[in-house]
C-alpha cells in the first residue's frame, strides 16, 4: 500500500523544475506561470511536454529538466507500487530483492549468494543524486526498455537499483573475501555512466529469464542435417534475445549433385528463407522479431544467382529475404580483379565462382586428419598467398564447373544492393585471418574465421558442428551425439569515451570492465551446447567504445583532419594496452583461457605485428608469457545506438546525425540535440553524417583498427546520388586501410536502419 508523500504533485514538479533551472541556468518564467495555472491531473504531463518543446540548438539544456520532471514521475511510481514516501527517492533495496525475487521477476541467486547484510550495506552505496546525469531521452530508454517492472508492467526498479543488481549479478561468484569491494567498483562504473553493458546484460542480469550475451556465429555444415539443426539453434538463441551470424559457405550451390544425381540441389537461398523464417516466427521475449545475418564468399556459385538479391525489391519474391541481413565475405585478390583494365581503363578482371561441395570432390584438399577442404579454408597471408594458390589451382583444373563474370559485375551488383537496402557488409577475410591472434588452432594459410556477426564486429575462429552418431539407449531413447564445433559467442561492454576520458579514469574503469566482462563467461547459461563449450574455450570478450564524435567536439578536433586520424591512435593504443594488461591480470589471478598456448598472445607476435616496440610493451608482452591471458579475443567496437543514448553520448564510432533532430521510435518522438551542444562545440559538430568525406572516417577507422584484436561496426554515409566510381573508391579504400569489414552503407535515399537492438552495449 503506497505511503501519502507530505508533498503535492504540484510541489514535486515544482522543486523539479527549480532544481534543473538553477543547475542549467535556464529560464522557466513561462513554465512556472503554466504549473500555477495547472490542475494536479494534469500538470506532469505538460509540464514535461512543454519542457521537451523547449529543447533546441539555443537552449539544449532543456533535456535535463525534461529528465528530472521525468525522473520525479519515476520516483513517485516506484514509492507508490513499493510502498515508501516519494521524497525519498528510493525505498529499501532488501525489500526490492525480495520482493521481486518472491514473484519470479528475479533469480534467486541474488538471495542465495548475498547475505541480507551484505544488500544493505551495498543498498546503502546507492547514490540517487547520479540520476541527474541522465538526459531525457537516455532515462526515458533506460525506463522504458530495462527497469524492472512486474507482470502488469508496474515499475519497482529505478535506475542506480539496476546498476546495483548488473553490479551483484556479475561478481556474484567472485571470492567472498573481495566481493564486496568489486560490487562497489562496478557500480562506481555503471553508475557515473563511464560503461555501459551490453544490451542482453543490461536488461537480464538478476532477472529468471534471457541471457547476458549479445551475438552468436554459427557455420552451417553442407548436409541436411548440419542446416536443420542450425536452424534450431537459431532459433533457441533467438527466442532467449541473442542476435545471429549465419556462414553458409560450405553449404552445396544450386545445380549441384545430390548423392552423385547430378542438378539435384536448390542451393542456399532456400535455406536463407527458411532462416527467414525462423527470424520472423521465433520473436525475441516478445519484444521483436529475430536479428540474423547470412553470409556467403564472393567466389560461391550462389553469389550472382540470388544471393545479391535477397533483400532488393526487384524479381521474384519466392526468392526473396526481407527479413535478414547479407554479408559478403571477399579475399583480397577479388579486390585486385577490380583494378585489372585495359588500355581504354575498361575493368577486365575476370571471376571465377564455384560450387564448395565440387570443389572438395574434384580438387581433394585435405587436411592432416584427411577432411576434404573447400577454398573457404584457406587465406592468404602476406608472405605466401595459400588462397591464390588454391584459387588458381580450381580455375585451371579443366573439369572443375564454374561460373565466370567481370569482377567488376559482380562489385556493381553488390553497390546497387547496398544503396537500396544498406547491405550486404563486406568482410575482408584475408585481413581478419592474418590478424587473428588464435590462428595457431588451424595453422598458417588456413582459415578459422570466414564470416562475422550481425553487426560485423566479431571476429572468431568458427567451425561447424556434426553429428556424429545416434544411437537407442536401453530405455528406448533415440540419442543424437554431436561433434560441436566453434560457435561464436560474443560477450560486449563499452567505454563512454567523453565522461571517461575527460574524467581520467579509463586505468581503473578498465580492469573492473575486464572482469565484468570475462565474469558473464561463467555466469551465462546458453541455451545451445556448443555455443557455451566454446565461450568457455576461448572466453572471448569484446570491449568496445562509443561517443567518438562527442569526445572530438569536447577536444576541439574536427572530423575530417590528421589530428583526428592521430588522435584515434593514440587514444585506442591505450585503451587496446589497458585493456590487454587487465586480462593478463586476469591470468594471473584466474588461469589463462584453454587455447593460449601456442596463441600469438603466447608467442609475442601480435605484439610484433602491431608494432609495439614501446617500453610499456615490451615490459607487458613479459608479463604475459609468464602468466598468460584471461581471454582469447578482447577488443571488438559495436554500434552502440541505444546505450550511447542512455551514457547521454554520440553513438559508437559514427558522425553524428545531425546537431538538432527528432528522435522517434514506436512509442515516442522528441527533439534531441548533440550532446555537450554550445558555442564552442556546435563548430565540431556542424559538419555531421552525410556531409562529411567519408575517405577520412575510413582513415579513422584504419587507425582505431590497428589496435583492435578484433574488428569495428562501421558504417559508410553516402549520398542517394553517389557515383557508382565514389562508392567503389570508399571500398577500395577501405580494403587498401586494411579494414576487416564495413557495416552498412546508409545512402540518404534509406529510411533509417535498424540497428541490432542485442549488440547495443
Amino acid at each position: 500500500m503506497a505511503i501519502k508523500s507530505v508533498y503535492s504533485e504540484k510541489d514535486s514538479v515544482l522543486m523539479a523544475v527549480k532544481r534543473a533551472s538553477e543547475k542549467y541556468n535556464l529560464d522557466t518564467t513561462e513554465l512556472d506561470k503554466k504549473i500555477a495555472n495547472l490542475e494536479d491531473s494534469s500538470l506532469y504531463e505538460q509540464s514535461l511536454f512543454y519542457a521537451l518543446n523547449q529543447i533546441s540548438m539555443t537552449e539544449p539544456n532543456w533535456t535535463f529538466l525534461a529528465a528530472n520532471l521525468y525522473l520525479d514521475e519515476l520516483y513517485r511510481n516506484a514509492s507508490s507500487n513499493r510502498g515508501y514516501k516519494p521524497e525519498n527517492k528510493y525505498g529499501d533495496f532488501y525489500s526490492l530483492i525480495a520482493e521481486l525475487t518472491r514473484i519470479g521477476i528475479y533469480s534467486e541467486d541474488l538471495l542465495h549468494d548475498y547475505t541480507k547484510e551484505e544488500i544493505q550495506l551495498l543498498g546503502a552505496e546507492i547514490t540517487a543524486e547520479r540520476d541527474h546525469l541522465f538526459n531525457y531521452i537516455g532515462l526515458f530508454l533506460l525506463a522504458d526498455r530495462y527497469l524492472a517492472k512486474d507482470y502488469e508492467g508496474k515499475l519497482y526498479e529505478l535506475p542506480q537499483e539496476r546498476f546495483m543488481i548488473i553490479a551483484m549479478t556479475l561478481m556474484r561468484k567472485e571470492q567472498k573475501a573481495n566481493r564486496i569491494n568489486l560490487v562497489k567498483e562496478a557500480y562506481w562504473a555503471l553508475s557515473h555512466l563511464y560503461m555501459t553493458v551490453a544490451t542482453p546484460t543490461l536488461s537480464n542480469a538478476g532477472k529468471s529469464f534471457g541471457q547476458l550475451s549479445s551475438c552468436f556465429i554459427d557455420t552451417v555444415d553442407d548436409s541436411l542435417d548440419g542446416i536443420y539443426l542450425n536452424n534450431w539453434d537459431i532459433a533457441r538463441l533467438s527466442k532467449d534475445g541473442g542476435g545471429l551470424g549465419v556462414y553458409l559457405g560450405k553449404v552445396r550451390a544450386l545445380g549441384s549433385d545430390i548423392k552423385k544425381f547430378k542438378g539435384n540441389s536448390s542451393g542456399v537461398v532456400p535455406w536463407i528463407r527458411l532462416i527467414n523464417d525462423t527470424a520472423v516466427s521465433v520473436d525475441q521475449l516478445g519484444q521483436r522479431q529475430g536479428a540474423i545475418a547470412v553470409y556467403l564468399d564472393v567466389f560461391h556459385k550462389d553469389i550472382m544467382n540470388g544471393f545479391l538479391d535477397l533483400k532488393t525489391n526487384n524479381g521474384d519474391e519466392r526468392r526473396k529475404a526481407h527479413d535478414l541481413f547479407t554479408g559478403v565475405s571477399i579475399p583480397d585478390l577479388f579486390m585486385e580483379k577490380l583494378e585489372e583494365v585495359d588500355e581504354n581503363g575498361r575493368s577486365i578482371g575476370e571471376w571465377h565462382t564455384f560450387c564448395p561441395h565440387q570443389v572438395k570432390q574434384i580438387m581433394g584438399w585435405k587436411d592432416q586428419d584427411g577432411n576434404l577442404l573447400g577454398l573457404e579454408d584457406f587465406y592468404d597471408e602476406c608472405d605466401v598467398k595459400f588462397f591464390t594458390e588454391k584459387y588458381e589451382e580450381a580455375v585451371n583444373h579443366p573439369f572443375l564447373p564454374r561460373k565466370t563474370y567481370r569482377a567488376m559485375d559482380i562489385m556493381a551488383r553488390i553497390m546497387i544492393s547496398q544503396l537500396e537496402t544498406g547491405t550486404p557488409y563486406m568482410f575482408y577475410r584475408d585481413e581478419v585471418n592474418r590478424q587473428n591472434p588464435n590462428k595457431h588452432v588451424r595453422g598458417k594459410g588456413r582459415a578459422s574465421i570466414y564470416c562475422s556477426n550481425l553487426c560485423t564486429e566479431i571476429t572468431q575462429n568458427m567451425s561447424a558442428t556434426s553429428i556424429v552418431k545416434e544411437y537407442k539407449d536401453e530405455d528406448g531413447n533415440i540419442v543424437i551425439v554431436r561433434k560441436p564445433g566453434d560457435f561464436v559467442v560474443c560477450n560486449l561492454s563499452s567505454i563512454n569515451l567523453p565522461k571517461a576520458v575527460k574524467g581520467n579514469v579509463l586505468e581503473r574503469l578498465i580492469p573492473i570492465q575486464m572482469r565484468m566482462l570475462d565474469n558473464v563467461i561463467d555466469l551465462n547459461t546458453i541455451s545451445v551446447g556448443q555455443a557455451e563449450v566454446t565461450n568457455k574455450q576461448y572466453r572471448p570478450v569484446g570491449l568496445g567504445t562509443f561517443g567518438w564524435h562527442h569526445l572530438l567536439a569536447l577536444e576541439g578536433i574536427f572530423w575530417e583532419s590528421d589530428e583526428a586520424v592521430e588522435y584515434a591512435d593514440r587514444l585506442y593504443e591505450d585503451i587496446a594496452y589497458l585493456t590487454i594488461r587487465s586480462s593478463m591480470a586476469l591470468a594471473k589471478e584466474k588461469g589463462s583461457y584453454a587455447k593460449f598456448e601456442g596463441s600469438e598472445w603466447q608467442t609475442g607476435r601480435y605484439f610484433e605485428r602491431k608494432g609495439y616496440k614501446s617500453e610499456r610493451w615490451n615490459q607487458l608482452m613479459e608479463e604475459i608469457s609468464r602468466n598468460g591471458v584471461r581471454n582469447g579475443w578482447m577488443m571488438a567496437i559495436a554500434p552502440n545506438s541505444s546505450t550511447a543514448k542512455i551514457g547521454g553520448s554520440t553513438d559508437g564510432i559514427d558522425p553524428l546525425y545531425a546537431v538538432e533532430y527528432a528522435e522517434e521510435k514506436k512509442n515516442f518522438k522528441f527533439k534531441v540535440t548533440a550532446p555537450d551542444l554550445d558555442h564552442n562545440s556546435y563548430n565540431f559538430y556542424r559538419r555531421t553524417r552525410h556531409v562529411l568525406d567519408q575517405t577520412w572516417s575510413i582513415r579513422q577507422n584504419a587507425a582505431r583498427q590497428r589496435h583492435i584484436d578484433q574488428s569495428i561496426s562501421f558504417n559508410l554515409y553516402v549520398r542517394h546520388d553517389i557515383k557508382a566510381v565514389e562508392l567503389l573508391n570508399l571500398h577500395r579504400e577501405a580494403w587498401r586501410q586494411g579494414l576487416k569489414t564495413t557495416y552498412y552503407i546508409r545512402s540518404t535515399s534509406q529510411t533509417e536502419i535498424e540497428a541490432c537492438e542485442a549488440c547495443q552495449s
